[in-house]
């Protein structure tokens, strides 16, 4: 059986699209988002600013499709819909020290882009404070799986808090961006930490 073809058009149309997408992320960075034109990402891409227009509608609708790809290359938002009852409780949390930095190795530029766009733009900033507000039920949900294997005097609205606080996108700027660690290490170390923190001996 012949595999089916992707038709040319469509093949030049998300090439478009990601020379675009690719063309604002390193202007966003580099200028931010404020200052970043729609004729700035045009220029930079090669292609009409009507074309910008007629993809996206506006910056952005290019911003919202950064945190999109961004969502679907990590699979966070899956992971942590899945049902963990049948793993270890240390397994369960080694697999969740690993989705988050997977996420936040892919997802630290996406969370700085997104602050800059949220300074000066009302709905970038809803768009944020909504994605970040689905991360914290996702974590909620999945310190429930944990309910029978905590460490004594520690109840769900604690351990959830603290599982919030560690998985922080912040402490892995501050020990991989500014301190020089390797994810490898941040990995491991969010995994013992969770451990310590959540579960009973």
């Amino acid at each position: 059986m012949r595999e089916k073809r992707t038709p040319l058009r469509q093949r030049q149309a998300e090439a478009t699209r990601s020379l675009i997408v690719e063309a604002a992320r390193a202007l966003f960075l580099a200028d931010g988002y404020t200052s970043t034109t729609i004729e700035a990402i045009a220029d930079q891409a090669g292609v009409a600013v009507s074309t910008i227009y007629a993809i996206f509608g506006s910056k952005r609708g290019i911003l919202r499709l950064i945190r999109e790809e961004w969502h679907r290359q990590t699979h966070i938002q899956e992971f942590l819909a899945e049902d963990q009852t049948e793993l270890e409780p240390t397994m369960r949390l080694d697999s969740l020290a690993l989705a988050t930095c997977w996420q936040w190795q892919m997802g630290a530029e996406v969370i700085a882009i997104y602050r800059s766009a949220a300074a000066a733009d009302r709905e970038a900033a809803a768009e944020l404070a909504e994605a970040l507000a689905g991360r914290r039920k996702g974590l909620d949900a999945f310190i429930g799986s944990l309910a029978n294997h905590l460490r004594p005097g520690l109840d769900i609205q604690d351990a959830s808090a603290i599982l919030r606080a560690l998985c922080q996108v912040e402490l892995y700027e501050e020990l991989v961006g500014r301190s020089g660690w390797t994810a490898q290490a941040y990995q491991n170390w969010l995994a013992a930490a969770l451990k310590r923190e959540l579960l009973a001996d």
